[in-house]
């Protein structure tokens, strides 16, 4: 009975403080609903007795994105009003790609529906608790079933890295910028001098 109850009730918030991330006006309080909403998954996941996960959800998430999230929208000066000035504009984009996501999902839901044995073919077996821990069990699915798909995320994120320093990446006039290649290439002549200076000679 308590788990149940527990269950409902990290579940309620979880969806409440998603419902919040999207509909609050002030950024920094929809990064502290999202880390609400990051706490209740944790509580979810140790309901189902994944703690690593759950541990992972905190440390990972909670600890370093969300946080790095709230200090980058504190720390930069962005005038959110005009951001929403664009909105109608860009309304029937979004509204195309909200309908193509929700097809997608449809379609994927519907084939379980329809086709329950695509659903029993993908779920991998759950191993005995008793000889083998979730964090064990997680790995061996990860790098043996999943492999080239943790590798193909792991490019995609290093994409999206790349990509993000190439948008902010600033050309101004004047600075001068390190260029390692041409250090390395100097020899000890270009660089150093050596000088004799006799005994009591020196400034």
């Amino acid at each position: 009975m308590i788990p149940a109850i527990m269950f409902y009730v990290f579940a309620a918030l979880a969806v409440a403080g998603g419902v919040m991330v999207i509909s609050a006006r002030n950024p920094v309080h929809s990064v502290l609903f999202l880390i609400m909403v990051f706490f209740n998954a944790a509580g979810l996941f140790l309901l189902l007795g994944a703690e690593f996960l759950a541990m992972v959800l905190v440390i990972v998430y909670v600890g370093a994105v969300a946080v790095l999230f709230l200090f980058v929208v504190m720390m930069l000066d962005i005038n959110f009003l005009k951001f929403r000035e664009g909105f109608l504009q860009y309304l029937p984009i979004g509204a195309l790609v909200g309908l193509v996501l929700l097809v997608e999902l449809v379609m994927v839901f519907g084939s379980w529906a329809f086709a329950p044995e695509i659903a029993a073919g993908l779920a991998a077996p759950t191993p005995d608790a008793q000889t083998m821990n979730n964090t064990e069990a997680l790995g061996r699915v990860l790098y043996t079933q999943y492999l080239y798909l943790f590798q193909a995320a792991g490019v995609i994120l290093l994409v999206a890295m790349i990509g993000t320093i190439l948008l902010t990446l600033r050309q101004r006039p004047g600075v001068r910028k390190q260029v390692v290649a041409d250090q390395l290439a100097r020899s000890a002549k270009d660089t150093l001098e050596v000088r004799k200076i006799p005994s009591g000679g020196g400034i």
